[in-house]
């Protein structure tokens, strides 16, 4: 593999483990600190494969290189299935998080080798069963993490296997060894780990997601700042997937896909980046991020409830996104004011 800069994505495997990695081809902007590098993680739900991944939030915007890493391991199903309740796809589901963030530091030394990155904090990202590999990484702190921002991650497989056995009229199949792996996968279990790392966090949720309520990505934001974490929540007019099914190939983003592309290259340019001078797009947003009361159980234009208070989160696509040629293509913009941000 060539560490040669490229403006091409780059195909590698990395701790036996494939990946795509997006190079820096933003031009308002550039890296503020150490961190030349963000890896994100699919998840066991469309987009389930990092090539998917890397079409449905590309963020193009955001300075630094962006690595979208394969789980080590697939569920025949996703998790609102009844697959969850079989033994041997709630074990695999619990070998891949755990393996990926194990596997982290050996398949970042691969990556930095093969795109000649140097050594420095990374961020992370990750979608579902990713989001939950990420959460567990920055608990663990196997490596420097300067930030992570995080869809859906999945927060207590057990809930979600019992949010399915309601939906089904069936029961898990689980050995008493398949519901100890899944109780140590509780993230909440590990909030004060988490939040004694120091990492800026977002966590982004679904309104209609029935995977991941988002009463469990509210419940866990209280818990990290509870420990003195510092982490923001959003919320979304979406279900769990950020793709169609069945999300293991590149396809042009969906809707959803693209209003979540637009605030995680937000938080991470604040994060990660320095706006060049004369960009007008700060100025162009800086007043629609000032934080607005709205009242508690009120519904947005679709009569989808939201149970927080936040601040109306405006959507920016003007960061464009990848399309599986490698070309930077810019999706129709969509109108303000899509979720809750708190």
């Amino acid at each position: 593999m060539s560490g040669e800069h490229t403006n091409r994505p780059v195909h590698g495997t990395a701790a036996g483990d494939a990946y795509v990695a997006l190079p820096p081809t933003a031009v308002d902007a550039s890296a503020s600190g150490p961190t030349r590098l963000i890896v994100a993680w699919p998840g066991f739900d469309p987009p389930r494969t990092a090539t998917a991944l890397a079409a449905a939030i590309p963020m193009t915007g955001v300075p630094v290189w962006r690595v979208y890493l394969d789980l080590p391991g697939r569920s025949p199903g996703g998790l609102g299935s009844g697959a969850i309740l079989e033994t041997e796809n709630i074990e695999a589901y619990c070998a891949a998080v755990e393996n990926a963030a194990r596997r982290l530091p050996d398949a970042l030394a691969e990556i930095r080798r093969d795109l000649a990155i140097p050594d420095g904090p990374v961020g992370l990202a990750g979608f579902s069963a990713g989001g939950a590999a990420a959460l567990l990484a920055v608990a663990q702190g196997a490596v420097p993490v300067s930030t992570v921002a995080l869809v859906a991650p999945v927060v207590a497989p057990s809930r979600a296997a019992r949010a399915v056995e309601k939906r089904s009229g069936r029961e898990r199949a689980w050995t008493d060894q398949a519901l100890a792996l899944a109780e140590r996968l509780d993230l909440g279990t590990h909030a004060a780990d988490i939040a004694g790392r120091h990492v800026p966090a977002l966590l982004i949720g679904g309104a209609k997601d029935r995977v991941v309520p988002t009463r469990e990505i509210t419940a866990l934001r209280d818990q990290l700042r509870r420990h003195g974490g510092s982490v923001e929540s959003a919320t979304f007019r979406m279900g769990h997937a950020l793709a169609a099914e069945p999300g293991t190939e590149p396809r042009p983003p969906i809707t959803e896909a693209v209003r979540v592309d637009g605030v995680l290259t937000d938080w991470f340019r604040d994060h990660l980046a320095d706006q060049a001078p004369g960009d007008t797009r700060a100025e162009a947003t800086a007043g629609d991020t000032q934080p607005v009361d709205v009242p508690r159980e009120t519904a947005d234009p679709a009569g989808v409830p939201h149970s927080e208070a936040g601040v109306t989160q405006p959507v920016d696509t003007r960061h464009g996104s990848w399309s599986p040629g490698g070309q930077d293509t810019a999706p129709p913009r969509t109108g303000a004011g899509v979720g809750h941000r708190s």
